[in-house]
């Protein structure tokens, strides 16, 4: 069988990774752009992700069977709609479920609709209104630009200078383009949070083991969001009980909006969580794999993920049960220098293979590019290590025995991934 798999970063190589090793797997192309580790086994097409006729026409050419959306712009700008307008077998929702993602307004407006429990909030486009209500609330709040912003459109505030300062970069400063044309401004929630992977065919939704994301930048949350330091799987926090609650009260009326809203929603729906005083609430949805948290959850999936997703796409994965490995895994991502803002390119990588040679180990490359024989970095994001153990604090050791076997100039990560995980064992 012959793949195409849209993307080109760490989350795109962890899913040609495991849909290589399904046994039917004859080939896998990919889009201009990718990493390096993905052009060590994957042939690339030379054709832009968002390009969706000169998709169509390639995979028609190259006689594809199963094409995998792995980012959120190209669901976002309806490329799977022109896919299946082909008769192509496409994983990934069509623009209208895609809005779920591109849109934070349009997903509160389905929350609130769908009676899925979510924080407080308000819509703005003029700064005087959101600094007035800012005023009115005391401050401590969450502000979020409506649209796509790699993961870096959402300002925790703790004081009224913060919330403002964000109004300021998002409505007036322009820094996210025109996905920051409107803001919500919502209620912050204490607690703990978690992700949840789900697998809907439109009729029935399947959820994935918990996975925990370390969205700031530096140690013990400090510092800016960026698109994803680490994560780890399963997450402590999300219960046995918590799971039925999820299911009740989340993923099942998830799917209960996608189908009144008559979405073709074949793929992968992921619900950002917050768990605390007041429950389970969604923060956030995406509409593809997360990133890291796929390196994390991936690779303790038993399943033949090929076929996993030929039942998604043919409306049959009622038939599927998933089966897992019980050891958790900690994915470790290396960083460039300076990240999430500028940071210098094509510092010379060493060490991975020695770091894929570790038991149980698996090195997915994301910001990477191939200069001869040399290995350098392309992006913010290099390398995600993960490892799997017995236990949580097996897994960690594992992945940081990992990490200390690569260097580049400037390499930076956390070095308390699966702490909170830790701290409960």
């Amino acid at each position: 069988m012959k793949i195409l798999l849209l993307g080109g970063g760490g989350r795109e190589h962890a899913l040609a990774w495991k849909m290589s090793l399904a046994p039917q797997t004859e080939k896998i192309y990919v889009t201009s752009g990718a990493n390096a580790g993905l052009l060590s086994f994957c042939e690339d097409t030379g054709i832009d992700a968002q390009d969706g006729k000169a998709l169509a026409k390639f995979a028609r050419e190259n006689n594809i069977q199963l094409i995998m959306i792995g980012p959120e712009a190209p669901l976002c700008s309806g490329v799977a709609n022109v896919l299946r307008n082909q008769g192509l077998a496409v994983i990934g929702p069509d623009e209208a479920g895609a809005r779920l993602e591109g849109s934070k307004i349009f997903a509160k407006k389905f929350m609130h609709k769908y009676g899925i429990p979510t924080a407080d909030f308000e819509v703005f486009s003029d700064p005087a209104a959101a600094r007035s209500y800012i005023e009115r609330n005391g401050g401590k709040c969450v502000v979020k630009a409506d649209g796509l912003a790699a993961g870096k459109g959402v300002f925790v505030c703790q004081s009224k200078e913060e919330a403002f300062e964000a109004v300021k970069a998002t409505l007036e400063d322009k820094v996210f383009g025109a996905a920051g044309g409107e803001i919500i401004i919502e209620e912050l929630l204490d607690g703990e949070e978690a992700s949840i992977l789900a697998f809907t065919d439109g009729k029935t939704i399947v959820p994935l083991e918990s996975a925990q994301d370390h969205k700031r930048v530096f140690d013990y949350d400090q510092g800016p969001n960026t698109g994803g330091m680490g994560a780890y799987s399963p997450a402590p926090v999300v219960t046995d009980e918590l799971k039925k609650k999820v299911m009740e009260k989340i993923l099942l009326p998830t799917l209960k909006g996608i189908k009144e809203e008559g979405m073709d929603y074949r793929g992968v729906i992921y619900a950002g969580l917050m768990i605390g005083s007041k429950g389970v609430n969604v923060l956030e949805y995406n509409v593809r794999f997360g990133d890291p948290e796929t390196q994390a959850v991936l690779p303790r999936l038993k399943n033949n993920l090929v076929d996993v997703f030929l039942s998604i796409e043919r409306g049959r994965l009622a038939d599927v049960q998933l089966k897992w490995d019980p050891r958790p895994a900690v994915c470790v991502i290396m960083a460039s220098k300076g990240y999430p803002g500028s940071y210098t390119k094509h510092m010379e990588i060493k060490g991975v293979d020695l770091a894929a040679a570790l038991p149980d180990t698996v090195v997915f490359q994301a910001g990477t590019v191939k200069k001869g024989e040399r290995l350098l970095t392309s992006g913010g994001r290099v390398l995600g290590v993960t490892s799997l153990g017995n236990t949580i604090k097996d897994a960690c050791e594992a992945a940081y025995k990992g990490v200390e076997q690569i260097s580049f100039e400037g390499a930076h990560y956390r070095r308390d991934i699966a702490a909170k995980a830790l701290a409960k064992n």
